[in-house]
């Protein structure tokens, strides 16, 4: 693993994903997520912009002081690989460079509007599969990720749905 990941796995990712795995996914359970995430966010005095999507509609976005609107296109680019694959850009970045492969080429999809950079993770829901995405931009790619996984985490325990 290249020192830019982290050190993930695709197989701990893909185990990551099914324990962040949600119940349910309303529109009000989208907003109630993006707010964990800018509460961790003003907690952690990060200068973010985090989006929640329900697949392609965007349901809410905060651009955190000291963020830049370049933030914007890179969830917007995050986001499509999400679509695309239905899983995290973590764990599409981390999966092509396993398998030494040109993610882009090999999925025939344009860097100008895809990007596997940490920050995009799926929201699945039991049962129904892809149902929306947690976008967070502004950090190394590694932190964007990590910063979705705590917010979801910490979601999934309010709900009681995580130990």
């Amino acid at each position: 693993m290249t020192q830019t990941t982290g050190g993930f796995t695709s197989a701990g990712l893909a185990l990551e994903a099914q324990a962040l795995t949600l119940p349910s996914l309303t529109m009000a359970e989208a907003l109630e997520l993006g707010e964990i995430a800018v509460q961790l966010a003003r907690e952690r005095a990060l200068a973010i912009g985090i989006e929640v999507r329900l697949l392609e509609w965007t349901v809410f976005h905060v651009s955190l002081p000291g963020s830049s609107p370049d933030f914007d296109t890179w969830m917007s680019r995050k986001a499509r690989v999400v679509l695309a694959t239905g899983h995290s850009t973590m764990y599409e970045r981390v999966l092509a460079e396993e398998q030494g492969i040109d993610w882009y080429a090999v999925k025939g999809l344009p860097e100008e509007t895809h990007a596997i950079h940490g920050g995009g993770l799926a929201l699945n829901v039991k049962g129904l599969g892809l149902a929306g995405i947690l976008l967070v931009s502004g950090l190394p790619q590694v932190e964007d990720h990590l910063l979705g996984v705590d917010a979801i985490a910490e979601y999934l325990a309010r709900k009681g749905e995580l130990a």
